[in-house]
């Protein structure tokens, strides 16, 4: 596993030398138009200050506030639900990562928030949304992680309709792909 992850952050070098800054732009050119969220709102404060009311995202975005890390696979949770349910734009949640991740990285951190907005190389299938009440289940099935972290979260109603917001997502994906 740790070859392949070494093996992730060279693609990522690689291609950041090859194309240019990764946090400018979509490596795929189809997502120019894709109808992204530009402008933070009520839901970009709600994700960033861990009150989504979904244990798992608001317990890593408390930890990343608070220690400056998070887990890879909350990083990829918290970042689906940005970019596919509140479908606010991958460069909004990506400059955030780089503002407080300490271990941000100018190539893994637009390269891995390209992967799972899925205008990136060697993407995320657009159909991939992480549903955060599933991933929870699976990776903190006690409720440790998120009881260190966020255990108000439990308390909080979630901001979004997981099943409306990834209908959404998936109509917008789609006709892009046509």
């Amino acid at each position: 596993m740790f070859l392949s992850e070494l093996g992730w952050r060279e693609f990522a070098k690689h291609t950041a030398f090859h194309f240019g800054p990764l946090e400018q732009r979509n490596l795929n050119a189809r997502f120019d138009t894709f109808p992204w969220l530009f402008e933070r709102d009520a839901g970009f404060d709600a994700w960033k200050f861990g009150r989504t009311g979904f244990g798992i995202v608001d317990a890593g975005m408390q930890e990343l506030w608070q220690t400056g890390f998070m887990h890879n696979r909350v990083r990829m949770i918290a970042a689906s639900l940005l970019t596919k349910n509140l479908g606010l734009d991958w460069r909004i949640g990506e400059a955030w990562f780089w503002d407080t991740l300490v271990d941000a990285d100018e190539a893994s951190n637009p390269f891995n928030w390209q992967w799972v907005a899925g205008c990136g190389a060697d993407a995320a299938p657009y159909f991939r949304i992480f549903n955060p009440d599933l991933q929870q289940k699976k990776f903190d099935p006690d409720g440790a992680y998120v009881s260190k972290w966020a255990p108000y979260s439990m308390t909080l109603p979630q901001i979004i309709d997981l099943k409306a917001t990834r209908a959404d997502a998936l109509q917008a994906y789609h006709a892009l792909v046509r």
